[in-house]
């Protein structure tokens, strides 16, 4: 039977998408060094355009279990200030934790809405958000409510996966699961893994909130890993928006949809052990 396309409900979402992270997060806090491995030298890149620099005040929105915070943290130094910001508060708890174990004293967390940003207008030099922003269903009010808490002159710096066909690791079990439990295709403008991926979506995104030199940088990440059923591993304990999609299958059926991912995802599996293809978008932003 073909899927057809259902009414988009965005507060529906919302609350999934927080419900799935408040299960992931410690699993995604257990995957930290995997996270750093993978993702580090793109966030270093996108600490680098931002001008993150000693003493900088930086907002992370959707800041999850808090790597990138870190990273962010270390280099504004004891003088600057961190502020973590995410909807589920089980992976903000793990920040926490994460901070605490750093030994950083620039950091607070706080529960937060990212469409919903409750600051002080122009409190902040950087807003950053890795990984997050696909999922926000108004991408429009987050980035605008971004803008706003930015001085003059501050920078916004996102990351976000590029197309489908260049993130395999993760798009192969999506489509996967979008074929197996007859989910239909997203519609524009839809939260998603890729719904800023194409070229040119993001860098709209952020002049249509009112950015100026806006620029983006493909960077390769591929996501290296022992074998594929590691991979497999790491997305079915901690990728809340696979769980999200398999929501309306039973036990029998997902078990089987994750099957089918394991021996899809074999093809990237060789004598050097998994590297599932990944391309992240790095753009930057000036108020």
């Amino acid at each position: 039977m073909a899927a057809t396309a259902t009414a988009f409900d965005p507060v529906q979402y919302k609350e999934a998408t927080r419900a799935q992270w408040q299960d992931a997060a410690e699993a995604w806090y257990r995957w930290g060094p995997t996270l750093s491995a993978w993702l580090g030298p793109a966030t270093e890149l996108m600490l680098d355009l931002a001008g993150i620099t000693v003493g900088s005040r930086v907002l992370d929105v959707a800041a999850g279990a808090g790597e990138q915070t870190i990273r962010a943290a270390r280099r504004v130094g004891p003088g600057g200030y961190v502020l973590a910001t995410d909807i589920a508060p089980n992976i903000l708890a793990c920040a926490e934790d994460a901070v605490r174990q750093a030994g950083l004293t620039n950091v607070e967390t706080r529960v937060m809405d990212g469409e919903q940003l409750e600051l002080e207008e122009g409190a902040f030099d950087t807003v950053i958000s890795r990984v997050g922003l696909i999922y926000f269903p108004d991408q429009h009010r987050a980035l605008t409510g971004m803008r706003r808490v930015l001085k003059p002159g501050g920078s916004i710096a996102a990351i976000v996966y590029s197309a489908p066909e260049n993130n395999r690791f993760f798009s192969t079990p999506v489509s996967i699961i979008r074929r197996r439990a007859q989910l239909p295709p997203p519609l524009p403008g839809q939260p998603g893994p890729f719904s800023l991926g194409s070229p040119g979506v993001l860098e709209e995104a952020f002049r249509a909130a009112g950015f100026q030199e806006v620029e983006a940088r493909r960077v390769a990440a591929p996501l290296r890993l022992p074998t594929a059923a590691e991979c497999v591993r790491f997305e079915r304990e901690s990728f809340g928006a696979l769980h999200q999609m398999l929501a309306g299958l039973d036990a029998a059926e997902r078990e089987a949809t994750w099957q089918e991912i394991a021996q899809a995802l074999g093809q990237f599996e060789g004598a050097s052990g998994f590297e599932g293809p990944c391309e992240l978008l790095i753009s930057v932003g000036v108020k």
